[in-house]
């Protein structure tokens, strides 16, 4: 499991962008909306980082990948929509569902049977979402 001193920095970096939300004017002007061609663009950095196998560049992408999953974070917060927790608490969620074969007593010997299941319970998942 992740260590608790790793879980401190993203405690802190939750704690920055609240902070930037508040106090910085180009950070409490963003939007979802007005944000997208900067998170669009952060992906496509850390694509190239692994196109050309450069980790340290990698890693920094990552870094401005998860900044913007926290500031949208954020801005759902301040329209109480959801927080940082609720995505933490879904993705978590979702991946031990879609893993019965690692978290539960579902069976998957093969790359293809574990592909196979996750696309089963992804459809049965929408089902229910509609």
């Amino acid at each position: 499991m992740v260590k608790l001193n790793k879980m401190k920095e993203f405690d802190r970096l939750v704690e920055v962008v609240a902070v930037l939300r508040k106090k910085c004017p180009w950070d409490k002007n963003q939007t979802h909306k007005s944000l997208k061609p900067y998170m669009i663009e952060e992906v496509n950095e850390a694509i190239e980082a692994i196109d050309l196998g450069n980790h340290k560049h990698l890693a920094e992408e990552i870094g401005d990948m998860l900044l913007h999953i926290i500031m949208h974070a954020e801005i759902a917060k301040e329209k109480n929509k959801f927080d940082i927790k609720d995505v933490l608490e879904n993705i978590t969620e979702k991946m031990i569902r879609r893993h019965p074969h690692v978290f539960g007593k579902g069976k998957a010997r093969t790359i293809k049977g574990v592909l196979k299941k996750w696309k089963q319970i992804k459809k049965e998942e929408k089902k229910r979402e509609h």
